[in-house]
């Protein structure tokens, strides 16, 4: 007889420590759609260095992928101001990295090891009733539990919301020891792109020039730069365009729709030009950079040739509209003078195109310096209803109000609940800066994302990244990918529902049980609310059929 209190079923939502009690965590049944991303974890009892086999016997078992979850050292735990909502700010090591697994597992703790599992099938997954028998063989003796799985006869709509998670090639060559624009950078650098896509990514940084991005001021990033300049004449250039088309096609490939374009001016202020390196005499010289005077006469006539040619470029590739500009990141208040010239250039030139930048200064937006801000989510309630279009972001600093995020010491469901936030104000866009980063503050060296997750001390451990490099130049997930797409699953739900009922009864339905409506900052934290939540609006969608 198989035995039954070894393994327990439980949902994406929890983080399972090797130490937890999760018997009154299990879960029995869950709905998906067709085309839907499905994620629970199924935790097994064993000791260190036991052999765990996990299978799932099911008529749509292969259309599950399993991993292995594995803990993550932890460095800092949250940011100074930060609120309560977190599951610890003294962990070690929290669940994190996803292995995928196809045979025995080696337990690396004592406790509860848990596997990750992920339905996916495209759109090939056949409506229905399923079980599935998750069975473990931990050192060859069998322990089981079951699960009931609804495929609703529908599909999830395609994500028109824009999403960028801020893609850093040159970390990925700094990792993986190859030089920029070989074959094996676009082989890499493809691998992660396809990745990001899978989870909802339809934007990415494109390195006009070098990102003057998370740069220590006097230093420099590997130059990355996929537009050729060459020096003419004084003041004058000409441009070449090849490796941006090589970019446009990777990205085609991967399914990505648009392009946001790489800062125009540094950090924090616009006080300086990019690093911008070009052909003079025969030669490979930098001509622009930290030395650069922002508002000078010769950076103000290179962006007057460059945007002529490459604003030509876009139109004759046919992606105008769906190219995104950026000045500065991150101005405040304090800077409004070096931004205002910077922006006045940048409009000048740089025309019938969308500007987007980092601003969560209301009274900047209110000067008209930009016409579409990014506030962060904590700074976002000025915003709202004020502004043509919304966009959002979070980082390293958004660990108060409550609002969401991403760090290894948040709960999944702060993370999660971003996808019902996006859906209730509509928002157009959102924005990370750290897909992979694997650099410490500033650039000022690489590190070992294995071992050091918060920058060297600089970030709360999650916010610089979110896959790991794999040896052979693919990445790993981490948990927190997927939680996020289960959050932008749950926006596109809630979109198809809408189409049917509209979104007033939509948002009845979602805030039903809410003790005040869901903003922001405000909304249940608890588990059980989200997933049963959800599984009303599955059943809405269900009988709308």
């Amino acid at each position: 007889m198989a035995e039954i209190n070894r393994i327990t079923a439980i949902s994406s939502l929890e983080k399972i420590f090797p130490e937890d009690n999760v018997q009154n965590k299990a879960v029995t049944h869950f709905s998906m759609l067709r085309n839907e991303r499905f994620h629970f974890q199924i935790a097994v009892e064993a000791k260190k260095g036991d052999t765990i086999r996990v299978i799932i016997e099911s008529p749509i078992s292969e259309h599950c992928a399993i991993s292995y979850v594995q803990m993550i050292p932890a460095g800092t735990n949250a940011p100074k101001k930060s609120d309560d909502y977190f599951i610890a700010k003294d962990k070690t090591e929290y669940p994190e990295l996803l292995v995928p697994v196809g045979g025995d597992v080696s337990a690396s703790y004592d406790g509860y090891n848990v596997f990750w599992v992920e339905i996916f099938s495209g759109e090939m997954l056949p409506a229905g009733a399923y079980s599935l028998l998750c069975c473990a063989e931990i050192n060859g003796a069998r322990t089981e539990t079951t699960v009931q799985c609804t495929v609703i006869d529908a599909f999830l709509p395609k994500q028109d919301m824009i999403y960028t998670n801020w893609f850093h090639t040159d970390c990925l060559m700094q990792y993986y020891g190859f030089e920029a624009f070989s074959d094996e950078y676009w082989r890499v650098t493809e691998n992660f792109l396809r990745r990001a896509a899978e989870y909802g990514m339809n934007c990415v940084l494109t390195p006009l020039f070098t990102p003057p991005l998370d740069t220590k001021v006097g230093g420099e990033r590997p130059t990355v730069q996929l537009v050729d300049v060459t020096v003419t004449g004084k003041n004058t250039y000409n441009f070449g365009f090849d490796r941006l088309d090589q970019w446009i096609e990777m990205c085609d490939r991967c399914g990505i729709e648009y392009y946001e374009m790489s800062h125009l001016f540094t950090q924090w202020g616009a006080k300086h030009a990019p690093k911008i390196i070009a052909e003079k005499d025969g030669q490979s010289v930098q001509i622009f950079g930290w030395k650069t005077r922002a508002a000078g006469k010769r950076y103000k006539l290179f962006l007057e040739q460059f945007a002529d040619a490459v604003l030509k470029y876009i139109d004759e590739k046919g992606i105008r509209q769906k190219c995104l500009f950026h000045i500065s990141d991150e101005p405040a208040g304090a800077m409004i003078r070096t931004y205002k010239k910077a922006s006045k250039i940048v409009h000048k030139y740089f025309t019938n195109v969308k500007i987007i930048d980092a601003l969560s200064d209301f009274k900047m937006y209110e000067k008209g310096l930009i016409e579409t801000p990014i506030p962060a989510n904590n700074h976002i309630e000025p915003f709202l209803g004020k502004v043509p279009e919304l966009w959002t972001y979070y980082c390293c600093v958004q660990a108060d109000k409550n609002v969401s995020n991403r760090f290894f010491s948040m709960p999944s469901l702060r993370n999660r609940i971003l996808g019902a936030q996006l859906y209730k104000y509509d928002v157009k866009g959102f924005l990370h800066w750290g897909y992979d980063f694997y650099f410490l503050q500033y650039s000022k060296g690489l590190i070992d994302p294995y071992k050091v997750t918060d920058a060297g001390g600089a970030f709360s451990s999650g916010d610089s990244f979110i896959v790991y490099p794999k040896a052979d130049g693919t990445p790993l997930d981490s948990l927190r990918l997927h939680v996020f797409y289960d959050g932008f699953q749950d926006m596109l739900a809630l979109k198809l529902l809408e189409s049917k009922i509209g979104k007033e009864k939509v948002l009845q339905i979602l805030e039903k049980d809410c003790k005040s409506p869901i903003t922001f900052s405000e909304y249940p934290h608890n588990e059980t609310w989200l997933l049963e939540t959800r599984e009303k609006i599955n059943q809405a969608i269900q009988n709308s059929l």
